[in-house]
């Protein structure tokens, strides 16, 4: 890769680090756009991804953490079967033709009913074990398979449904990335699978970018706003699948 494009990358990085985190997210699903449009090989990608979702969910976790947004109650049932779901997809290598369109209008339709989501004087109800259960060994697995940390889905879910508020999903949702994250890496990396170097400059970069919006969504950013921008990050996401 030249010097220029490395470059180039980096500052997209950067950008959608800065834009993730605020929402409790790694960047994954970004990452992967820039990284398809730059013309990175598909064999590298997914590492990639996940590495700089691990770096900026790890500290997004930590400072929605220390701001008092976190539940662990809501957060070990989908955390409990979604890990060792996400070990298993990070070694499997899934076609892409008919998962990403589809997964694209599921994106976007949560994009769209984030919109007109109102948070005023809701009461969060916490969702039945079995389901809780259920739905995190899904999502680990589509976590493991695409290369994202499952944030992208879990966070929309919890709030459409009701069992989380906006900084609450937030910070679970961030460390449900980090911990699929980790697990869909060793997955890969069990398949004697290499990461690249380049990874770990932009790694650097992201980490950077994940500080920004870190303190930005769990100090300043109001609850609305962390909502709109979620449906901001799951359009950008979905339209980048529907155009793969």
């Amino acid at each position: 890769m030249s010097i220029s494009l490395l470059i180039f990358l980096a500052a997209c990085v950067l950008i959608i680090a800065v834009l993730y985190s605020s929402v409790g997210h790694g960047g994954a699903s970004g990452y992967i756009a820039v990284m398809v449009l730059f013309g990175i090989a598909p064999s590298v990608i997914k590492p990639t991804a996940l590495l700089l979702n691990i770096v900026v969910s790890a500290i997004t976790a930590i400072y929605f953490f220390r701001a008092g947004h976190f539940s662990w109650r809501l957060f070990w049932p989908f955390a409990i079967t979604s890990i060792p779901c996400s070990f298993i997809g990070g070694a499997t290598n899934l076609p892409p033709h008919i998962y990403n369109p589809l997964l694209g209008i599921i994106l976007l339709f949560s994009a769209y009913r984030l919109f007109s989501h109102q948070e005023e004087n809701i009461t969060a109800k916490f969702p039945l074990l079995p389901m809780a259960l259920s739905v995190g060994a899904i999502l680990g697995l589509l976590s493991g398979l695409t290369g994202v940390g499952g944030g992208i889905f879990l966070s929309p879910l919890l709030l459409l449904m009701r069992w989380g508020k906006a900084k609450a999903v937030a910070a679970i949702a961030a460390l449900f990335i980090l911990a699929n994250s980790v697990a869909g890496l060793m997955g890969h990396m069990s398949g004697l699978q290499v990461i690249p170097h380049f990874a770990l400059l932009l790694a650097a970069v992201a980490l950077g970018g994940g500080v920004i919006g870190a303190i930005a969504g769990s100090r300043h950013m109001p609850a609305a706003g962390i909502v709109r921008a979620l449906a901001i990050v799951l359009g950008i996401a979905g339209a980048k699948l529907m155009l793969i």
